[in-house]
């Protein structure tokens, strides 16, 4: 018998070229939209048709935001006794946790653990605080310094999340230089009642506005596995999408003990990638991150989910738990063939 040897050489598509790509993905980069039927399609995707939507998404990432990912880092600067009663989190006042409680930081540190963000490689350094907002007076004043000394003495981008903000509290921190205010939504509108019953969801809707109208960029996203359906998922990220936010935050829940949700555990590695690729397919230009609990859900698939669509993640610790080494993070993105933005 006689074999004969053919070379084949396989080659991907040239650089804009999206002939090849899923259909979805090319409709968006042609300018179309994303349906809620379609949005619906790939949170129930499943093997073959789940990595065809994977590779998607990621084509989208490419086409609008290049190869280039975004790294967060963030500070717990007061902690605890939060009047708010929000099902999954450990520093509501209505809960028995072991979350840390304690003041304001100082000045000082939160400058100092700022520079050390921007070292880390991070982008954008957040100064959050627990509460439902931050009145007037010296702690606003001094987040105001802080915010201030950052700018000047970093090229890492200030971002503070306060809970709720009237136009002159807001106007105040786009003067002192904050380039982001951070405002989480959570949750769908038609679900938030589940979540939190002491403020309304259109409080946190024009929260969002007053930051966008004080000049602000504004980072808006939520958290998920909280008992949630796939179409209020979708509904959410439809809501953002009106919103035109400037960065998502995707959060996964890890359930804290103390919680009414510290039970709960409803989503698989696969769900939180199928719920990053809907929001890459619906908010196609906007930066997404993957932040809190992917640890946690994501476990080994956590390098996927850049080819699901994500174009940052956070680095360092969250609000009341670890996040993973830096080294092993520094690891991920260089398996992951991504490149870090730099700062500025």
């Amino acid at each position: 018998m006689t074999f004969i040897s053919v070379n084949v050489r396989l080659s991907t598509p040239p650089k804009g070229d999206i002939g090849m790509v899923h259909p979805w993905a090319r409709k968006i980069i042609e300018g179309g939209r994303l349906d809620q039927t379609e949005a619906l399609e790939i949170l129930a995707a499943e093997g073959a048709g789940l990595s065809f939507h994977l590779a998607g998404a990621h084509a989208v990432r490419e086409h609008f935001l290049g190869n280039r990912i975004n790294l967060c880092s963030i500070i717990n600067a007061k902690s605890g006794k939060c009047a708010e009663n929000c099902t999954f989190c450990a520093q509501s006042a209505h809960h028995r946790t072991s979350a840390p409680v304690y003041p304001l930081k100082d000045e000082d540190e939160m400058v100092r653990q700022a520079t050390a963000a921007q070292q880390n490689g991070a982008h954008r350094f957040g100064i959050v605080t627990s509460g439902t907002r931050i009145n007037a007076g010296p702690e606003f004043d001094r987040i105001l310094a802080a915010i201030g000394r950052i700018r000047r003495e970093t090229s890492i981008a200030p971002s503070a999340s306060l809970g709720i903000l009237d136009d002159t509290a807001a106007q105040a921190l786009a003067e002192a230089g904050c380039a982001t205010y951070h405002h989480n939504l959570e949750t769908a509108r038609s679900f938030f009642p589940q979540v939190c019953t002491t403020h309304d969801y259109e409080e946190d809707v024009e929260t969002v506005r007053v930051a966008k109208r004080a000049g602000m960029k504004v980072c808006c996203g939520g958290i998920f596995g909280l008992g949630e359906s796939a179409q209020q998922r979708v509904e959410f990220a439809a809501t953002l999408r009106d919103l035109q936010v400037d960065s998502v935050p995707l959060n996964f829940l890890n359930p804290v003990e103390g919680t009414p949700l510290e039970n709960q555990r409803d989503l698989t590695p696969l769900d939180c990638l199928r719920i990053i690729a809907m929001f890459r397919y619906m908010l196609p230009e906007r930066s997404i991150s993957v932040c809190g609990g992917r640890e946690a859900n994501l476990r080994a698939f956590q390098s996927w989910i850049f080819m699901a669509g994500a174009s940052g993640t956070m680095v360092g610790n969250y609000l009341t738990t670890q996040g993973r080494n830096f080294e092993q993070d520094m690891q991920m993105l260089r398996d992951a063939e991504v490149e870090i933005n730099a700062c500025g």
